[in-house]
């Protein structure tokens, strides 16, 4: 089931994904400064990375760990890159590490999972 579940959430996420990148090349071109753009874009890019992560790890992965902590990551590193180019709230960029440090953390035990 939890194979399953994983790679329901992946797919999901990377529909999402990409829903938020359409956005950002059509409905936020002329509204935000190519700076914040920029940041919007790369919330996007890391959001597809993980998304595509779980996909790829979905059928291997016995563990919850791991896939936690990457949709935790997800969200907060993504999350707040789009709430800081949307709103210009700038103490979110030193929220932003955290959540790539969730990445980081969740594909290394995911590995170390993958070797059990």
């Amino acid at each position: 089931m939890l194979p399953l579940t994983l790679l329901h959430g992946g797919v999901l996420l990377a529909a999402l994904g990409i829903a938020l990148g359409a956005f950002a090349a059509h409905g936020l071109k002329s509204r935000l400064d190519p700076q914040m753009l920029a940041t919007f874009e790369i919330g996007v890019r890391y959001h597809m990375y993980a998304a595509l992560a779980l996909i790829a790890l979905a059928p291997q992965v016995q563990h919850t760990r791991g896939p936690v902590l990457l949709l935790l990551g997800l969200l907060v590193f993504s999350g707040s890159l789009y709430i800081l180019a949307l709103t210009g709230t700038r103490w979110l960029g030193a929220v932003t590490p955290l959540g790539g440090l969730l990445l980081i953390a969740g594909l290394i035990l995911c590995a170390l999972d993958l070797r059990r």
